[in-house]
């Protein structure tokens, strides 16, 4: 387990072993029951050099007010809380549909699967990318057993929705990062 305030490393790996995108992010909780991990505005990306370019190969660094990421161990999603505006205000909840995240000596890696549900501050939650799985799958980025799999957590976390249900706490659209 990592301490809070700690820096680790952050890295999407895909199927063939290449971290295409790595970034530090500062822990924020880490137990047996939550990874929390933030990423400061101006956190520089390290796209390394390989057969492809990264979606965000165009972005140097984070924008905005930084993005608070909360994951649990063995699960295909992980929570991003966004804020926006002059005064941070809390903006939606964004489930990233990735593979599980891994722990390694320097941090942790994962494998974004494309799929995300985002679900605006006050407004219904919204299906996002599902017309790209079949796209990624076609160029040899995901299997047809990754955008199954995608699918399937997609349809779980909505049904979760549509009934009412979230595991994550709302308190964490109020967390502010520590200054220091």
């Amino acid at each position: 387990m990592w301490q809070a305030g700690e820096t680790i490393l952050r890295r999407e790996v895909r199927n063939d072993g290449w971290a295409w995108l790595q970034n530090p992010v500062r822990v924020v909780r880490d137990d047996e029951e939550l990874l929390a991990t933030y990423t400061p505005e101006g956190t520089r990306f390290e796209f390394p050099p390989g057969p492809e370019t990264h979606p965000w190969a165009g972005r140097r660094a984070w924008e905005g007010h930084g993005v608070l990421m909360l994951q649990r161990p063995g699960e295909m999603h992980a929570i991003w809380v966004f804020w926006q505006g002059p005064h941070r205000e809390f903006a939606g909840w964004y489930v990233n549909i990735q593979e599980p995240f891994r722990r390694t000596a320097a941090g942790y890696d994962t494998q974004d699967l494309e799929l995300d549900v985002w679900i605006p501050a006050g407004r219904n939650w919204q299906l996002k990318d599902d017309e790209l799985l079949d796209v990624r799958v076609r160029e040899g980025r995901f299997t047809e057993d990754q955008a199954h799999a995608a699918r399937q957590e997609g349809n779980r976390i909505t049904a979760e929705l549509n009934a009412g249900r979230r595991w994550w706490d709302d308190a964490w659209a109020a967390w502010t990062p520590d200054v220091a």
